[in-house]
């Protein structure tokens, strides 16, 4: 698990900077990447923050929060949980709200390239139209209950980047029931399987573990041999089946 971690910390956090999606703006301070994005902010630690005395991670917390005021955007901090244990009480002490926590899972790509199939009457297929990713966002934000529409945007602006996203559509009929995609991260080893929300009246018949499958198998095929995922608590005990190993976790904190 170590060196699973230690893959992520180097070639997921560590090159975050160089990579940014569409749209977004990023700078450095010290071990921290802050970013301006078109619904807000993001913050993270991309190098290790260990050497920072308490009293310089409090003014970088504090520059933190009053850059992002200056600019009048709400923000969100990504935390870790092997991030140095005085950062979260700092957040908090600020007005930081945490949200929820996922599981950081990461895995041999290989594992999860098999030939599960959809249950049938329902079919997978690659989606690059407006209108498809338009129908992602309406069931998005009927499966999360709050407005998702911002979706369609950042899926299609993902889909004209230089090394773009696939996006996989699950539909049951004229129902698109589920959706997801993968992210490759382009310098290193690394893609990232997002998305894979199902509609209720379809969890359960392994529509989510499908998708994961196709979407291992096209990462083998562009040269990507390990796997991330953020995982809730519906899809991590699905990946750890699969032979992923949970790593650790991130809880967003969120500000403004």
């Amino acid at each position: 698990m170590t060196d699973l971690l230690q893959v992520y910390d180097a070639e997921v956090r560590g090159s975050f900077l160089n990579r940014l999606p569409p749209g977004w703006t990023g700078t450095s301070d010290g071990p921290l990447a802050r970013c301006l994005t078109d619904r807000g902010g993001f913050a993270m630690f991309v190098d290790d923050a260990t050497a920072l005395s308490g009293e310089d991670l409090r003014g970088l917390v504090d520059r933190t929060f009053a850059f992002f005021q200056d600019q009048q955007r709400p923000f969100e901090w990504k935390t870790f949980d092997h991030d140095r244990d005085d950062l979260r009480p700092l957040l908090i002490e600020r007005g930081a709200r945490p949200g929820p926590h996922e599981a950081l899972v990461l895995g041999e790509t290989a594992l999860l390239a098999t030939d599960a199939e959809p249950p049938d009457g329902v079919i997978i297929r690659e989606a690059r139209q407006r209108t498809d990713l338009e129908r992602i966002a309406a069931m998005e934000t009927e499966v999360w209950s709050e407005d998702w529409s911002w979706l369609a945007d950042d899926l299609q602006a993902r889909l004209r980047a230089d090394e773009p996203i696939t996006v996989l559509v699950a539909e049951d009929g004229d129902d698109l029931v589920s959706a997801a995609w993968l992210v490759p991260l382009p310098g290193t080893r690394v893609a990232g399987l997002w998305g894979g929300s199902t509609q209720s009246s379809h969890r359960g018949r392994g529509i989510y573990r499908a998708l994961v499958a196709r979407r291992a198998r096209l990462a083998l095929d562009r040269g990507y041999t390990i796997l991330q995922v953020d995982a809730s608590d519906d899809s991590r005990p699905i990946l750890e089946r699969l032979g992923l190993r949970t790593v650790g976790g991130t809880v967003p904190y969120l500000a403004g």
